[in-house]
């Protein structure tokens, strides 16, 4: 089954974490996804932009909303997305409890509807 890690945690940039912090984190990443692929359950994982870059649309009364900025209003932002195929949740569980966010931000499990793989549509799957 897909679960999908929502990994929040609160934004920094280098200068305020400073090199060494930033690369230690990333390390961190690295790791995990290398732990993750050598356990062959990783799907897909991606590192957002900063969420000053994404941009929020929703309808309101049949008009379109464009908002820059995330919609949520809180220090903890959607840093980052781990796809994982994995037999059951607690196996998901296990899997988010390794994810280096976990330690200084919130790890979200939530299990998907495969919709489509790569482009191609699949309905049933």
């Amino acid at each position: 089954m897909r679960y999908t890690l929502l990994l929040h945690y609160e934004e920094h940039d280098t200068e305020s974490l400073g090199d060494e912090t930033m690369a230690e984190g990333q390390a961190a990443f690295a790791s995990y996804a290398a732990t993750l692929h050598a356990a062959g359950v990783l799907v897909a994982a991606e590192v957002l932009q900063p969420s000053t870059a994404s941009t929020t649309v929703r309808m309101r009364d049949g008009a379109l909303q464009v908002q820059d900025g995330p919609f949520a209003d809180t220090k903890e932002q959607l840093g980052g997305t781990v796809v994982i195929d994995v037999p059951d949740l607690d196996a998901a569980i296990a899997a988010a409890r390794e994810a280096p966010p976990v330690h200084w931000g919130t790890v979200e499990i939530r299990p998907g509807a495969v919709f489509a793989v790569d482009g191609v549509w699949v309905p049933n799957a």
